[in-house]
């Protein structure tokens, strides 16, 4: 190979299109003779259906279809299922029931759906939607986790015991009761981790058509998993997977809420065969706060023990997870998995103790949210870990440092049996510390004294196994114009994939990008992929890639071979030729693809390959805030983060990875939280008007770098970089809080750290 165009950073090929309003979203695509649908959906969070007549919505002008429970049930249609059933680490199955296309007789959260109405225009379904005469009966609700384990407690679904979908103990009891009796010292924290709304900037939708003439269905969706949705709603109605195909166009953002499927994509492809025409649905802005699956939601009680000189000796977390009316996607596997998997971080603690209790309540169902269940766990250690040096008068960064692992400690292993391959974590935090000038951070707190402003920093160092779905496909083609086409199991939701994908496969081939041409989102294109989550897209699309090359690299040598009348052993593949090592007779790749083509033997590659461990990005990021000590504002005056993402096959998008990161983590940290009523458990957060999101005047300029080492796990050494300020933004933020509190005695928040609750906890004091 010639010069590497790995760590290049090429302009987004994509943006161009989007820039210029090209794109093509959802709401883009035009069919002949398309029908709208709406759902009529539950305004209470439980309740049971007495009466329910669709008469008068019937015969409304423009309805083609009304669509009930007992209409399913005719149709002999299925639930849906969650995609994770049981404990991996166990085998155990979760304790779950399918959740219902549309609520029968029982509604279990506000915002459920149960009725389905399709008309010729969606001005035609929402006024025959208002003609649906039901009657429910109200019944006790629970939405907090805690309580919903109570004895005697609302019992969300009847065949689910105390609501408890999983139980799962990882604690010797008496040599924990052990470590911690004799330990020095003892630090414990309560903490609530608040829900969230996923809120992408596109909401969820679907368009169905089905072709009479050989029962298939053609689906298109804004999604982030094309196969996993082709797979569900083939369960749901019933059929094999081959009489579906799904379609993602342009994706506006998924965060996670796109992931896995949901009832009403079933329900709108069965919908177009009732009809037999197209139907489209697209969610409402008030639509997606309500239904869309949800984030965090997690209490916890946890505590460390720690020897005189600061040397964590044991660490217990008992947690509690809400996951709403419903156990949807692989919810029940972010409590045991990802949240299980690094509770410890980047600390040695030679002894963890995890009692895990996974919920239902009667809230909107919860699935994955960027950094699911790291995101909880760092919160946790990083709250604790500097709660410890507060209340043990150690320094915060030093205390840190002296438990972390070193890197003569790689690969390590921890106490649950986690194992991460590379890192520097303590050479990573010294840099964050020193480009976030933490040494002149006593003159910047003086400055803000004198105008009567608290100041506070704080800092959190994260860790996140990615990798998602362990398999992944690629289809390499060799067309007769002289292009490629590169078709990926791995999907794009605005990440620049037309730009990183054609830049690694550039790299191994030596052909120009511009000869590139990236195919994904299609499930006739490929037959299988694992689409987009946990950060996976490089580490598993790009290894898929690297493999392929090398696969047509070793075919295209032998062809050489056999061309040039000479041994394989004499074929050096160079700048995307192949040569005669020592004589000037070569060929390019693509000369040799056609010549392939003719001998009948295509370059053409398909790889498939399982990966057998994740990658471990990690980072250092230091918020620094000032507090009005009138109204509790916080101002977010600077935000510093550097990070290990191992090779950079892109630094300019990864950068952009980090900046949108680190602003939905402020997002949690300062403004989001979804609020139920306590009378009636609606959901008060239900818009913007209600619920905030951070605007570009509540983010400081960001100051970012990159501190890499190589990933073992995988031949292009990258790591996966999207969620890692999603990670440490809470916990950073949340600790600068409480350093600029602390003369209020504040030891901890909880987000979102709004002025109202700031006030009170100085008045508190």
């Amino acid at each position: 190979m010639g010069t590497s165009v790995i760590g290049g950073s090429s302009t987004r090929v994509e943006d161009k299109k989007f820039l210029t309003g090209k794109g093509k979203y959802l709401d883009d695509l035009e069919f002949h003779n398309i029908s709208n649908a709406v759902f009529l959906r539950s305004p209470h969070a439980h309740a049971q259906i007495s009466s329910l007549c669709t008469s008068k919505a019937k015969k409304m002008p423009g309805v083609l279809s009304v669509i009930t429970a007992d209409d399913v049930k005719k149709e002999g249609l299925k639930f849906l299922k969650p995609f994770v059933q049981e404990n991996p680490n166990t085998g155990e199955a979760f304790s779950f029931v399918d959740q219902p296309l549309l609520a029968q007789e029982i509604v279990r959260y506000p915002g459920e759906p149960v009725v389905l109405i399709v008309a010729e225009t969606l001005n035609q379904a929402l006024d025959a939607s208002e003609l649906i005469d039901i009657d429910y009966i109200p019944l006790p609700h629970v939405t907090d986790a805690k309580e919903a384990l109570a004895i005697n407690t609302v019992n969300v679904i009847p065949a689910i015991d105390r609501n408890i979908f999983v139980e799962w103990n990882v604690c010797n009891q008496d040599k924990m009761k052990k470590i911690f009796d004799e330990a020095d010292h003892i630090v414990d924290l309560s903490l609530k981790n608040q829900r969230i709304v996923t809120n992408p900037m596109e909401p969820r939708g679907l368009i169905a058509e089905w072709d009479m003439s050989n029962d298939f269905y053609t689906l298109y969706g804004s999604t982030q998993n094309i196969h996993v949705m082709r797979n569900s709603i083939s369960d749901m109605l019933g059929i094999s997977n081959e009489s579906v195909r799904f379609i993602a166009p342009d994706v506006g953002g998924g965060f996670g809420a796109k992931n896995f499927c949901y009832t009403e994509y079933g329900l709108i492809a069965w919908a177009s065969k009732k009809i037999q025409r197209p139907v489209k649905w697209i969610a409402s802005r008030s639509e997606g706060f309500l239904s869309d699956h949800q984030g965090r939601d997690h209490q916890s009680e946890s505590c460390l023990a720690l020897r005189k000189d600061g040397k964590i000796l044991a660490l217990h977390v008992k947690s509690y997870a809400n996951l709403g009316a419903y156990m949807v996607g692989s919810a029940g596997g972010v409590q045991v998995v990802q949240y299980a998997n690094l509770p410890g971080t980047v600390y040695n603690i030679p002894n963890i103790g995890l009692e895990i209790f996974g919920v239902l309540t009667n809230t909107t169902p919860i699935g994955v949210f960027r950094g699911p269940g790291y995101a909880e766990a760092n919160l946790i250690m990083e709250r604790l870990i500097d709660k410890a040096a507060l209340q043990l008068g150690y320094d915060k960064a030093g205390l840190r440092r002296l438990n972390m692992y070193k890197t003569t400690d790689m690969p390590f292993t921890n106490a649950l049996g986690g194992t991460v391959d590379s890192g520097n974590f303590c050479g990573v935090l010294n840099a964050a510390l020193e480009k976030a000038d933490y040494s002149g951070v006593d003159s910047r707190k003086k400055r803000s004294t004198k105008l009567g402003l608290l100041h506070g920093i704080g800092f959190a160092y994260h860790i996140k196994g990615t990798g998602g779905a362990p398999d992944e496909n690629v289809d390499i083609r060799f067309n007769d114009d002289g292009t490629i086409s590169l078709i990926m199991g791995t999907q794009s939701i605005g990440q620049g994939h037309e730009t990183t994908f054609p830049q690694i496969l550039e790299n191994q081939l030596g052909i120009n990008k511009e000869s590139i041409f990236l195919q994904s989102s299609d499930t006739d294109r490929i037959p299988f992929g694992g689409g987009h989550g946990s950060s996976r897209s490089t580490y598993m699309g790009g290894t898929a890639i690297y493999k392929a090359a090398k696969e047509i690299i070793s075919e295209g040598t032998k062809i050489a071979a056999n061309e040039f009348e000479t041994s394989v052993e004499d074929i050096i593949f160079v700048d995307g030729c192949f040569c005669v090592d020592g004589t000037d007779r070569s060929l390019s790749l693509l000369k040799m693809a056609q010549v392939a083509r003719e001998l009948g033997r295509p370059l053409d590659t398909y790889q498939k390959w399982t990966r057998e461990s994740m990658t471990f990005p990690n980072g250092a990021h230091v918020a620094e805030v000032v507090i009005d000590s009138e109204t509790g504002t916080v101002n977010l005056k600077r935000y510093t983060a550097v990070d290990d993402y191992g090779v950079l096959v892109n630094p300019k998008i990864v950068e952009g990875q980090m900046h949108g990161a680190i602003a939905q983590g402020v997002g949690q940290a300062l403004l989001e939280g979804v609020v139920y009523d306590d009378v009636s458990a609606q959901m008060l957060t239900g818009s913007f008007m209600d619920y905030a999101i951070p605007r570009a005047d509540n983010l400081p300029l960001f100051k970012t770098a990159f501190d890499g080492t190589t990933c073992t796990t995988n031949p292009l050494g990258v790591k996966g970089c999207g969620e890692a300020g999603t990670i440490a933004a809470p916990s950073a933020i949340a600790n600068a809080i409480v350093d600029a509190l602390k003369a209020f005695g504040v030891t901890h928040i909880d987000g979102p750290a709004t002025p109202e609750k700031i006030w009170a906890l100085m008045r508190s004091s």
